[in-house]
């Protein structure tokens, strides 16, 4: 399997092995789908649950075992920050695809050390309560693009439970804390309106404080709810009940978080360009081992698709999972779409090809994530000729013919994948940085030459030097066609 360079710290999620690129770096030609789709797609664990499932292993009484984890720039950024601290993590030989399986062993924390966020928000974010459980100072510091994504509600929450931090006044990275072993908890007011990983990181980290902790969010939105009940499901999972009396307030009982072996579903938001695939190119795509029941946000593209023109169709195939197969009927219809999150950029890169007219409103806060995504996706859909408009809370975006261009990644995962989806249907799409998409699923420019196969068109890079690229092994071709969604 190739492997691809990314922008960032090194590191090896399979032992010795490092994401890397022998060919001249430059921007990667989106392949150009000629031929209807015929693909099942199996696809590496959710980056979410991972992590989610790290930190709590970490805060747990006894060992924990994750089975099919994520292995990416994310999760190894976290499973270094939490070795940094004194946890035990091994990787044990597994039964997916997609690399080992971890034995994670809770230590007493440890301070003096420094924690690399690169571009992960659940690191950034999760991690600065965990560290203040430890015993000593903890630094952190990510890429020159964390730096820009709001901190100060995570910095203030600190300092309110009575947890020493110094950031100088910037409220972003780099910032430093000093944990005394201990967080007595109690009541937390909290304004999270640019992100629901304030919530999440508090939550997680709130059955070890000593009085546990009663946390209000004070602001008028709270973006990503679906990703707060994720938080409150994992620890349910664990022996913590999360209790929610009114809209906006979590109560977390001081109580034993225990070590549990659990299987970690796949990430269904990196499925959504996979199967958004079968709308823009015709043909069908098929995400095995798709969750019966979720707590993901990316189960939502199900609806999603099925409302912009596809045909979707889930088979189930037993142990609460089953095959979802989306068909693309030479239909993209324009929607109306309120609070889609992370799934935004996909959304949006289907639109820009659709038929009419679409809106998506409630996602504000993407304009904190690892990019403005709300401007980036506008800038790049209207440089290769597109019709979208910015309002304050999302985007219009219109039908209007694109042409060929460069399409810029902006060093986020999600852009990155958007473009490559606008060139299946468009010639000549070039992504500056497909590498990116190593934040969160590695194998992705491997497994998207496959999807397309006979489609990869073989082009010229700004410096002459040609490209293209072979596909690796599918996973087998479609046979679901029946069931219910």
């Amino acid at each position: 399997m190739q492997v691809f360079n990314y922008s960032g710290p090194e590191f090896s999620p399979y032992g010795d092995e490092q994401f890397s690129d022998d060919s001249a770096p430059g921007p990667w030609p989106a392949p150009q789908a000629h031929t209807a789709l015929n693909k099942v797609i199996q696809l590496p664990g959710s980056k979410s649950l991972t992590n989610r499932e790290l930190v709590l292993s970490a805060l747990a009484s006894s060992p924990s075992l994750l089975r099919s984890p994520l292995h990416s720039r994310d999760t190894a950024l976290m499973i270094e920050a939490l070795r940094a601290l004194g946890v035990g993590i091994e990787e044990v030989e597994g039964a997916g695809g997609y690399g080992p399986d971890l034995v994670i062993t809770p230590a007493e924390l440890e301070g003096g050390s420094s924690i690399d966020c690169g571009l992960a928000g659940t690191v950034m974010r999760f991690l600065p309560p965990v560290a203040a459980l430890a015993l000593g100072p903890v630094s952190f510091d990510g890429d020159e693009g964390a730096r820009k994504r709001p901190m100060r509600t995570t910095i203030d929450s600190l300092r309110a439970l009575g947890v020493d931090v110094s950031d100088d006044g910037r409220g972003r990275l780099p910032f430093s804390l000093y944990g005394t072993g201990a967080i007595e908890g109690g009541e937390l007011s909290i304004d999270a309106s640019a992100s629901s990983q304030f919530v999440s990181g508090l939550l997680l980290a709130a059955p070890r404080f000593t009085n546990g902790l009663t946390l209000r969010h004070t602001g008028e939105t709270l973006p990503s709810l679906p990703h707060i009940e994720m938080t409150i499901a994992t620890l349910a999972a664990r022996g913590v009940s999360v209790e929610s009396p009114e809209p906006g307030v979590w109560v977390v009982p001081a109580a034993e978080i225990l070590g549990i072996e659990v299987d970690i579903e796949p990430d269904l938001s990196n499925a959504g360009p996979f199967l958004a695939a079968a709308l823009v190119a015709s043909g069908s795509v098929t995400v095995s081992n798709w969750p019966i029941t979720t707590t993901q946000v990316g189960a939502q593209m199900a609806s999603i698709l099925a409302s912009m023109g596809g045909d979707v169709v889930f088979t189930e195939t037993g142990d609460g999972i089953g095959d979802l197969t989306v068909t693309g009927t030479g239909e993209i219809r324009g929607i109306r779409l309120d609070e889609a999150s992370e799934l935004a950029p996909t959304v949006a890169a289907i639109a820009a090809l659709a038929d009419g007219e679409t809106v998506l409103t409630g996602i504000a806060h993407l304009r904190g994530h690892e990019t403005d995504r709300l401007a980036a996706l506008a800038a790049e859909i209207n440089g290769l000729g597109g019709d979208v408009t910015e309002t304050d809370d999302g985007l219009i975006i219109r039908p209007k013919p694109l042409h060929g261009g460069l399409w810029h990644s902006y060093e986020d995962h999600r852009m990155a994948t958007a473009g490559a989806i606008i060139g299946l249907s468009v010639a000549h799409v070039d992504v500056d940085d497909i590498a990116t998409t190593a934040k969160t699923l590695p194998q992705f420019p491997d497994l998207w030459l496959d999807l397309v196969g006979d489609g990869i068109r073989v082009d010229k890079r700004i410096d002459g030097s040609s490209i293209g690229g072979a596909s690796i092994d599918g996973f087998g071709s479609t046979t679901s066609t029946t069931g219910l969604l």
